[in-house]
């Protein structure tokens, strides 16, 4: 094994530890937006590490139930363990991370620019990583590389030794080669200096918009151990199926639903149908009981949102399913949405009806137009692109669900439909979200409860509310 040097300019930063925490009080506005936003991303429930914590402030500050930070420079680390003792801080090597502890994130913050070899040290980390641990680099964006320098020559900024410029490509293109997959890119500053009404104008609205973003200062790379090394195993399934008005597509949805997983269990949940759904469904599991795991629900509220959650609350599976009764996805696609959640390749599997041709009259003229301007809006939310937001199919592991519900509070109850609920939910969680191409099919059977009007309107305005939640943070 070749040696590796740590970091470059140890000797600049251990002679800057002693004024670091001031400096970064200093131009606090600056180093305030990282921890919010890294902040956003974590929980008290998480195991937090940071490696190149310098005196501590970000690991200090984020929340975490258990926080370490790691740096190489000794007189940094003795900073952070005066500021901030209930962290656990250790002089280690980012390069030479040994064995230990594995924990739920991971941040880099700012420090890339100091690696001698960047793919090495990024490739160290899998060490403290377990199947499901999630990564966030902060980097510099390399335009600023002229206006910093000029900050520097003028005085407003403390000199610093030559570092690498990376671009977004370039951390992204590396964490691949050292085994992990970015799911998620994010920029966010446009005036790293606060005045008054301007930076916050600028930083919280401006800095969002398309082609302007590219301007930030902070880039910002959300990544995870890459899924083809992880092992797969087999998990039990829960496929909740809502219905209002759907009696003669009961039969067939159970019928056709090919069997994956280590068990499964269909849920039939009833939502104030004005046919004979219920009654059907009742006869549906005295006849089939025997040969599938059933159960029969009605819902104690009103909308899909309120069944699904019914269903899920009800649910004994360590996977969560939805598939929507009027069988418009194929219960034969199931299997894939559970593949690619099983195998890792993500958190929260939503199907896409936008990729292959559907059927003629699956979906409405003014339906698709719909669909297709809300996975622009989607795209710009969410920060990754996104075909299809209203694609009924959604898939989740029961344990991210609960953490979804423990912070639901974050959004409060404003989706009857569900799916907004479930979306900006796992965007929350930080969790890696991925599509699941599916042909769209024609009803044979029943009409859709979905009204384009007024039901787009209410779309909308809640795409409003999300963007104060997610964008505008």
């Amino acid at each position: 094994m070749p040696a590796y040097r740590p970091l470059l300019h140890l000797d600049f930063f251990e002679k800057a530890a002693p004024t670091q925490a001031a400096y970064r009080q200093r131009h606090r506005y600056y180093w305030d937006e990282i921890l919010h936003y890294c902040d956003y991303f974590s929980n008290e429930e998480l195991s937090v590490l940071e490696v190149g914590c310098g005196t501590g402030e970000l690991i200090g500050r984020i929340r975490g139930r258990r926080r370490v930070g790691i740096d190489y420079s000794p007189a940094m680390i003795e900073q952070a363990r005066r500021q901030f003792p209930q962290v656990q801080f250790e002089v280690m090597n980012a390069h030479e991370l040994p064995p230990a502890e594995r924990f739920d994130l991971i941040l880099i913050s700012n420090v890339v620019g100091y690696l001698d070899d960047v793919q090495h040290a990024f490739g160290q980390l899998h060490q403290v990583c377990h199947a499901r641990t999630k990564i966030i680099v902060t980097t510099c964006n390399f335009v600023w590389e002229p206006p910093l320098r000029w900050a520097e020559r003028l005085g407003w900024k403390r000199p610093t030794p030559r570092q690498n410029w990376l671009s977004r490509h370039d951390i992204r293109n590396l964490l691949y080669l050292a085994g992990f997959e970015t799911y998620r890119e994010s920029l966010r500053m446009l005036l790293p200096v606060r005045v008054p009404l301007l930076s916050g104008l600028l930083n919280r609205y401006v800095a969002r918009l398309p082609l302007i973003r590219h301007l930030c200062i902070n880039q910002y790379a959300f990544a995870r151990p890459d899924p083809s090394h992880q092992l797969r195993q087999e998990y039990s399934v829960s496929i909740v199926i809502p219905a209002r008005n759907e009696s003669g597509n009961l039969e067939n949805a159970l019928l056709r639903m090919p069997r994956f997983g280590r068990e499964q269990e269909i849920i039939f949940v009833e939502g104030n149908s004005t046919d004979d759904t219920w009654t059907r469904m009742q006869e549906i599991y005295e006849q089939y009981r025997h040969l599938f795991t059933l159960r029969v629900l009605q819902q104690d509220g009103k909308g899909k949102g309120n069944a699904v959650r019914n269903g899920f609350a009800a649910a004994t599976g360590e996977v969560l399913m939805i598939l929507d009764a009027d069988l418009t996805v194929p219960p034969e696609d199931l299997p894939k949405f559970y593949q690619a959640l099983a195998s890792g390749q993500g958190d929260f599997i939503n199907g896409s009806r936008l990729v292959y041709a559907m059927e003629k009259h699956a979906m409405r003229p003014l339906n698709l137009l719909g669909n297709k301007f809300f996975s622009l809006l989607f795209s710009w939310l969410l920060d990754q692109p996104f075909k299809d937001t209203l694609c009924g199919t959604k898939v989740i592991f029961r344990k991210d669900y609960e953490r979804l519900v423990a912070n639901r509070r974050f959004f409060g109850d404003f989706d009857p439909f569900g799916d907004f609920d479930l979306l900006f939910g796992a965007f929350k969680l930080n969790l890696k979200m991925v599509e699941v191409p599916i042909r769209y099919r024609e009803r044979t059977y029943g009409q859709t409860n979905i009204s384009r009007f007024s039901h787009g309107w209410l779309l909308l305005r809640m795409c409003a509310f999300a963007a104060r939640k997610l964008k505008f943070i």
